[in-house]
Formats: structure tokens, C-alpha cells, sequence
């Protein structure tokens, strides 16, 4: 009797009805979601240090989405003998129990004020997503299901910006993480996580540490995909903006996202210039078309869709249509390069 007991709790801490980790970190007993963000112990000492306990891991991408000029703070938790999966499409299938953790917060005047904490959570093959709003004293961040928004004001350029930075409610988080109205995760990827992280033990290739410490089974080899980043200018300025569009649209701009009719498919790997929007008419932008013809017009940003609607904050207007209230100059002068760049090719 006493191994028949010992059995099922082992398994029931495999399933995660109720769980705990030998590391600490904690998951809700049902898919709800604790109401405190430090209820699930995945952070040690004071909350705001965001210092990670014992096997959560922190990582980064090679380009992530644009989040009015948030900066962010990505951390993995797995449960205790379990591991990823890469598809062959360089996705990858997460075990169930992974907590995916990501942080944005603000600098100004050398303070630092962390706003919002997203997680992913794996239950019973489905993922759920949890939208916590920090407390004004720093002290904790409570759920919002519904979201809400936060004063900010942060430098930038030497610039101060002040104003009300959104956090989505837990629907809108679906829309882009959407593929075939399942709910995925967008930025941990092959080919976003192909890069050099600096951990305590010092500088190693994400893919590789993930496969040392049993969390991905993975080979890393030179065939394995990476994404340029869009802020180096070493790179060509082609990969850089195909790798800049790929992190900020290609999660519904792709054949099974939310924006799958639009005929427009922005995946860095796509190799269809009409995909890509090259004198290509859109399937019905309305006023969001802002009187231009086709999306990318080689050449000429002012006549591209494209363009015009990462340069505008138009609730109605604007791309990515949830996520940001400000424009990424950066990106929109890199896109316009990149279209200036390209053979003349007048669409007719």
C-alpha cells in the first residue's frame, strides 16, 4: 500500500495537479493562476532584484517584439526531469509544467520601474497566460486578467517620454499568440534563441547550455537556423529587416496566425517576394491603407503600406494593432532603408 502511495504522488507532481520543485518554484493548482506573482517562487531575496532561484533559467532572442521601448527580462522555468523538443519547423515543444517569464520594466534617472509580468504556463497541453501589474511600491505584481494601464516616463536618446504604457488583457495576449486558434509561444524559437548569453559561468551559446542542463534536446550544428539581429548594423540590411518584421508581425503574419487571409506573410525564412508584400495589393486594409497602393513599393517607403502603418499611432490605423501606443522610429527608418534598397520595380 505504502508504494501504491508513493506512486501516485509521484505522479501527480508529473501532472502538476499540485506542484512544487525541488527548486521552489511553485504552480497553481488549476489553471486560474495565483493572484501574486511572488506566489509562484520563482524569484529569490527582493522581488524587484528579479534574481531567479535554482533552475530557472534567464535568456534572451535575437529580436524581440517592440514593446514601446520596454525593456525586458526573459527567464524559463521546466519541471525536474523533463526537457523541449525542437520541430522541424524550429519551433519547439515545451513539456508540460514549462513556466515561460518574461519581464518589461522602464529606466529613468538610473531608477528602474518594472511594470508588467507575463507568464506562460503549460496545463494539460494547453498554455495559459497570466498579465501581472506591478504595485506602485514595487513591492509585488498582482494579476490582471483584464489588464490596465501604467504611468511610465523613461529616457530614451536622451529624450524623456512620459506617458500611459498598456498592459493587454489575457484575450488580447491570444490574438498574437494565435496559431490555428491554439495558443503558442512566439519568441523562444531556434532561431531567436541561436545566440551568445552571458550566465554566471560565463559566455555559451543558449542552445547549447539549454541541451547541457537537460532542458532542450537539441544538437546545435552550422545548419542550424539563425535570425540576424536588426540592431546590428553588420548584418545586411535585408536580413535585418526581414528578421525585425519576422519578431514583430510574422506571429500572426504567417499561414496559421490570426492575420492568415491577408495574403502577407512575414516570416524571415519566406523567400516569395508578393508574400512580402512587393507590389502587392492588400486584401482589405480600408483607411488603413492610407491611400497607397500595394504594402512594399521597391524604392519608395512614402508609397509603401507597410511603412505607413508602423509610422502611425492610430489605434485604427497602426501595425502591430495591439502592443504599443508609440512608433519604433528606429524600425521605420530600417524598413524604409531596406525598401530604398531594393531593384526598381514599378508596380502596376
Amino acid at each position: 500500500m505504502n508504494n501504491r502511495i508513493l506512486y501516485i504522488t509521484l505522479f501527480l507532481s508529473v501532472i502538476f495537479t499540485a506542484c512544487k520543485s525541488q527548486s521552489g518554484v511553485q504552480l497553481p493548482k488549476d489553471p486560474k493562476g495565483f493572484k501574486l506573482l511572488s506566489e509562484y517562487k520563482i524569484f529569490q531575496g527582493n522581488l524587484t532584484e528579479l534574481m531567479p532561484v535554482e533552475g530557472v533559467i534567464p535568456y534572451d532572442i535575437n529580436n524581440p517584439l517592440f514593446s514601446d521601448y520596454a525593456e525586458k527580462a526573459r527567464f524559463i522555468w521546466m519541471p525536474e526531469g523533463s526537457k523541449a523538443i525542437a520541430n522541424e519547423d524550429g519551433s519547439i515543444q515545451f513539456p508540460e509544467g514549462t513556466i515561460l517569464v518574461k519581464n518589461f520594466y522602464f529606466h529613468h534617472k538610473e531608477k528602474r520601474q518594472i511594470v508588467e509580468t507575463r507568464l506562460l504556463i503549460k496545463f494539460k497541453e494547453k498554455w495559459e497566460v497570466y498579465p501581472y501589474i506591478w504595485k506602485e511600491d514595487q513591492s509585488d505584481a498582482e494579476l490582471q486578467v483584464a489588464g490596465g494601464t501604467v504611468p511610465v516616463t523613461f529616457s530614451h536618446l536622451d529624450k524623456e517620454i512620459s506617458f500611459r504604457y498598456t498592459v493587454p488583457n489575457k484575450f488580447q495576449c491570444k490574438n498574437c499568440h494565435n496559431a490555428d486558434n491554439i495558443l503558442l509561444p512566439i519568441g523562444p524559437q531556434i532561431a531567436q534563441l541561436n545566440k551568445i548569453y552571458s550566465y554566471q559561468s560565463g559566455e555559451k551559446n543558449q542552445l547549447d547550455y539549454w541541451s547541457e542542463i537537460g532542458y532542450l534536446d537539441y544538437n546545435r550544428t552550422t545548419e542550424t537556423p539563425i535570425m540576424a539581429s536588426w540592431e546590428n548594423a553588420n548584418n545586411d540590411i535585408a536580413s535585418r529587416a526581414k528578421a525585425y518584421l519576422d519578431g514583430n508581425c510574422a506571429h500572426c503574419h504567417n499561414s496559421k496566425g490570426s492575420a492568415s487571409t491577408s495574403g502577407l506573410f512575414l516570416k524571415f525564412t519566406e523567400l516569395d517576394p508578393m508574400r512580402w508584400g512587393i507590389c502587392k495589393t492588400p486584401v482589405a486594409a480600408g483607411r488603413g491603407s492610407g491611400g497607397r497602393q500595394v504594402d512594399i513599393y521597391p524604392q519608395h517607403p512614402e508609397k509603401s503600406i507597410l511603412v505607413y502603418r508602423m509610422e502611425s499611432d492610430d489605434p485604427g490605423v497602426m501595425m502591430p494593432e495591439i502592443g504599443r501606443k508609440l512608433v519604433h522610429q528606429e524600425a521605420v527608418d530600417l524598413i524604409s532603408e531596406w525598401i530604398k534598397s531594393m531593384d526598381a520595380s514599378p508596380c502596376k
